[in-house]
């Protein structure tokens, strides 16, 4: 039908480093250099954070459940718990002495389905407000934002990519001739599953936006989150000038509706059980 070609004709984007391979860009200082606040920050909250280790707690649960929509409503209550978590530092570091600053980290993107692996952290940075870009020769994505957020994207992009590729696996199993256009199929199917997850996880942030502007009144949270996103940016183009986008083509209809469908069985309301980046050459 219509829908189907259009799926097929499809291309998704992502952002990308062009004109050859680029030098890799310093997220922390060197040895003996003193770290940012941001960088002190981020490794604090990895390691001692009660929220992360309840949203990893979560994620450990959704990945070892084998019912999918119970695994959607628990990645969805990480999310959500997420959401909230950053806006409550938003407004506490918008008042502090010594607030936190923008940061980096890198996580891998790896063949098979680099590609793949680079929109769905380009998906669930957005949803966390951070941005990232893929250095595909290099192998990985690098993700700037700030340290609350930065230690979000790296445990729900672990997670969920353990998650898609199950859930793809599955659907291999399931789809009529299974032995023709493997690459094609899983391939589609990844891209459909990071972008409609994408979808749900900001879904699932703006909601949180709106109960956090209700309680603090929308004058005083809509331009501290502005002011943060302007400084993400500033950070970006520091360390990204050439970036541009780069095209993922979308080859397998049924690939791509198997995994929109698979990451339609998220369940983000957290009553009900059950839930890759910019490029460098």
């Amino acid at each position: 039908g219509e829908d189907r070609i259009t799926a097929l004709r499809a291309v998704v984007e992502v952002l990308a480093l062009l004109d050859g391979l680029p030098p890799v860009a310093v997220l922390r200082p060197p040895p003996g250099g003193a770290a940012p606040a941001a960088t002190r920050h981020a490794a604090a909250g990895r390691s001692g954070s009660p929220l992360l280790d309840r949203v990893r707690a979560l994620l450990a649960k959704a990945e070892s459940t084998t019912f999918p929509a119970e695994a959607e409503a628990l990645t969805g209550k990480a999310q959500e718990l997420i959401a909230r978590h950053s806006l409550d530092r938003a407004l506490v570091e918008a008042t502090a002495e010594r607030a936190d600053r923008p940061g980096g980290v890198r996580l891998g993107t790896e063949a098979p389905y680099a590609g793949a692996k680079a929109l769905l952290v380009q998906e669930v940075a957005a949803a966390n407000r951070c941005e990232s870009v893929w250095s595909d020769d290099l192998g990985f994505a690098t993700v700037l934002g700030f340290p609350a957020d930065l230690a979000a994207v790296e445990l729900l992009y672990t997670s969920l990519l353990v998650q898609a590729t199950a859930a793809m696996l599955r659907g291999r199993g399931e789809r009529r001739g299974a032995s023709r256009r493997t690459k094609a199929y899983d391939e589609s199917f990844l891209h459909a599953f990071a972008l409609r997850i994408g979808e749900r996880l900001r879904a699932a942030t703006e909601a949180a936006d709106r109960q956090a502007a209700e309680v603090a009144g929308p004058e005083r949270l809509l331009p501290v989150l502005a002011a943060r996103s302007d400084a993400v940016r500033e950070r970006m183009t520091a360390l990204f000038p050439g970036v541009t986008r780069s095209r993922l083509t979308v080859r397998d209809a049924e690939g791509w509706d198997s995994g929109t469908s698979a990451a339609d069985r998220a369940r983000l309301d957290t009553g009900t059980p059950g839930r890759p980046l910019p490029r460098g050459h």
